[in-house]
Order: structure tokens, then C-alpha cells, then sequence
């Protein structure tokens, strides 16, 4: 008897049960439900993108607006002289620019044949430039314009629909700007009451982290609009403010920004001879480097709060996850996660910080929201949380 009993505990002869993973009713309805917004999202990227920067807009100009109010003016007067202004703004960029690109293109079309001849001749006189002399020789105008009009046109194409969406982004923010009150009491309806004041510290400081943004991107424009400007100036080439205007424009844009920065300044500056032409393609070329390695980190770092390798490494990752959308939005969405971080309390593994000095501001907050907002609608309750937030984050007089 014992041996048998012995003999039956063995490991090796208990039978093996199977392994059964049951999924319950509400665990498939959440993965469905985040499948299919998945879906939904890669669908309306495009809407989405249109979204994003509305509310990038409305960020950088409703503390124009509120300055306005704090003057005595009306929000609907405030707005519409902003947005005009903005409108102005640009027109003025587009005149300035536009026309003395436009002569600038033509000019150098009409020099092509000249300047190829020339340069036909600089690479026949050594032997190891003689193939590319060779190859510009044979070269035909008709058959690169037959090449290159499918691609043109696909550009061309693109180009209508991204103006097309730029539009569409900006009135958008116009409308949410002019709703303003009651799409932000929506949002606080759908929200906790316990949870209101919370939401309007996230909500301040996102309107904070878009108007850093922005104010970095007005910054690094005007250096390298500055910057082109006394190069071309000092080199006497043609139409140097406009050629300034539109690199500092251009250098808003990740990747292509170089390009379109520096190519019709270099392009203007061949006229005047390759030593010209070699002094604004250097520097140029050195200016980018310049800003791109020590300008950007420093003043986005600053504005944002982020240390210059987060910099770096949201650019990076923003540009190979999303192209160009991807690096515009990866500062603002780094810092965006950093102070989410910061406000919903979450604990990192290697923290231990006390933070009851700032849990008890919160309860002191969250009471008086709960004095002031008894009883009143959605629309109110969100003035009054802004209100009481927005009154925590000013320093104190004399601190």
C-alpha cells in the first residue's frame, strides 16, 4: 500500500491540465472598442491633424485675447482684431516674399544656359570632373521637365491640400475661440466635479506649454531671419529682406526647412560670382548647424522645461514616427507628457518625494471650488476652476 500511494505522488505520472484563458464580455467589448478607435484615428489623421493645430492656434492667441479683455474689450471685438491682424500678418509675408521669389526663379531660368556653359568649362579643366562636365553636356532640358512633371505635379497636388487644411485649421480655432464657453463647459459636464480643478491646472498649463512653443519658434525665425538678412545685405545680393522674410518663414518647418531656407538665398548669391556663392552656401550651411545643435535645445529647453537631449531625442522620434507633422509636434507633446506626469502624481520607480505641502494647496483649492461652485451650471464652474487655478500658479507680490 504505501509503495502505491508512493508511487502515485510521482510528478512525472500527474496528468497535465490544460491551460484555459477565458475572456469576459466587457474585456472584449474594451479591446473592440479601442480597436476600433485605432481604426477611427488612422482613418481621420488627417482631421485630427487639422484639430491639433486649431487648437495650437487658439493656445498662441486667446492670451492675446484675454490680454485685450483685461483692457476693457469685448472677446468678440478682441478676437477679430487679433485674427485680422494675424491675416495682415501674413499677407505681408506672402507680398514681400512671394513676388521677389518669383523674379528670382525667372532670373535664373533665364541665366541656365550661361551659367551651365561656365560651368560646363570649370569641370572640363580637371580630369577628375571631366565625366560630370560630359554628363551636363548631354544633358537635355526636355527630358528632365518629361521626368520630372508626374512628380511636380503630385507636389503640386499636396501642396493645395496642406493650404487647404491650414485653412480649414484656422477656422476651426476661430470658431472654437468664438464657442469658447460653451465647448468648455461641455467638457467640464462630462468631467467629476472632484476632478475640475485638476482639469483646469492641465488645461492652463497645455495653454502655457503652446504659447512656449510658439515663442520659440518666433525666436529662432527672427535669428535666422536676422541672421540671412545681414549675410545677403553684406554681400549685396538682391531682394535680401525678402529673401530673409521667407528663410525665417521656411525655417518653421523640420527636415525640408534647410532646403527651403538656404537654396534661394544660394540661388541669388550665384548670380554675383562662386565666391559669393561659396560664402552664403557656407554659411548658411554652418548658421543651420548652429541652430539646429545648440539654439534649438537651449530656447525650447528653457520655454518648455525640458533638458536639450529630451530636445534632441523628441525631433528625432517625432521625425521618423510622423515625417514633418511628427517633429513639429514632438516638443509640445514631450512636455506635454512631462507635466502630466507632474499633475497626475504619478510615482516613478526611482522617486520618493514628499509632496504634502502641495496635496494640502490641492484640498485648500478643491474646497474653495466646492464653496464657489455649489449649485451653478457647468459653463460657471469652469470660469470659476480657471479662476481659482490660474490665481494659485501667479507668484505672489513681492516673492
Amino acid at each position: 500500500m504505501s509503495k502505491i500511494a508512493a508511487s502515485s505522488t510521482n510528478p512525472r505520472e500527474q496528468p497535465t491540465l490544460p491551460i484555459r484563458i477565458e475572456l469576459g464580455l466587457k474585456t472584449m467589448l474594451a479591446a473592440a472598442l479601442v480597436l476600433g478607435c485605432v481604426w477611427i484615428a488612422l482613418h481621420l489623421a488627417p482631421v485630427l491633424l487639422v484639430l491639433v493645430i486649431a487648437l495650437f492656434l487658439v493656445g498662441t492667441l486667446n492670451p492675446i485675447v484675454g490680454w485685450l479683455e483685461g483692457k476693457g474689450w469685448k472677446r468678440s471685438f478682441g478676437i477679430a482684431v487679433v485674427f485680422t491682424a494675424m491675416f495682415a500678418v501674413l499677407l505681408l509675408a506672402l507680398s514681400l516674399t512671394v513676388p521677389a521669389l518669383l523674379e528670382q526663379i525667372g532670373s535664373l531660368a533665364s541665366r541656365a544656359p550661361a551659367l551651365r556653359e561656365k560651368l560646363q568649362g570649370q569641370l572640363s579643366a580637371s580630369r577628375f570632373t571631366q565625366p560630370l562636365a560630359e554628363a551636363l553636356k548631354n544633358l537635355r532640358y526636355e527630358n528632365l521637365a518629361r521626368v520630372s512633371a508626374p512628380v511636380a505635379f503630385e507636389y503640386t497636388r499636396r501642396s493645395v491640400e496642406v493650404v487647404a487644411y491650414l485653412v480649414s485649421a484656422v477656422f476651426l480655432a476661430l470658431y472654437i475661440m468664438i464657442d469658447r464657453d460653451r465647448l468648455r463647459g461641455g467638457v467640464y459636464a462630462l468631467t467629476p466635479r472632484n476632478h475640475h480643478i485638476r482639469l483646469s491646472r492641465v488645461l492652463l498649463k497645455l495653454e502655457r506649454i503652446v504659447g512656449g512653443y510658439i515663442r520659440g519658434q518666433v525666436v529662432t525665425s527672427a535669428l535666422m531671419m536676422a541672421f540671412t538678412f545681414v549675410l545677403l545685405s553684406a554681400c549685396r545680393v538682391e531682394a535680401a529682406l525678402a529673401l530673409a522674410v521667407f528663410a525665417g518663414l521656411a525655417d518653421v518647418l523640420p527636415y525640408i526647412g534647410v532646403f527651403l531656407s538656404v537654396g534661394p538665398a544660394v540661388a541669388a548669391a550665384s548670380a554675383h560670382g562662386p565666391l559669393v556663392f561659396f560664402i552664403v552656401l557656407s554659411s548658411m550651411l554652418a548658421y543651420e548647424e548652429f541652430e539646429s545643435r545648440f539654439l534649438v535645445p537651449r530656447i525650447y529647453g528653457n520655454a518648455l522645461k525640458l533638458p536639450s537631449s529630451v530636445v534632441l531625442f523628441s525631433l528625432l522620434a517625432g521625425g521618423t514616427l510622423m515625417g514633418i507633422p511628427g517633429a513639429l509636434l514632438a516638443l509640445p507633446v514631450a512636455a506635454t507628457i512631462r507635466m502630466l506626469i507632474e499633475e497626475l502624481r504619478l510615482e516613478l520607480p526611482g522617486e520618493d518625494i514628499d509632496d504634502s505641502r502641495v496635496r494640502e494647496s490641492d484640498a485648500r483649492a478643491e474646497r474653495e471650488y466646492e464653496r464657489r461652485a455649489a449649485g451653478v451650471a457647468a459653463e460657471e464652474a469652469a470660469a470659476i476652476a480657471l479662476q481659482i487655478s490660474d490665481k494659485r500658479a501667479r507668484p505672489a507680490p513681492g516673492s
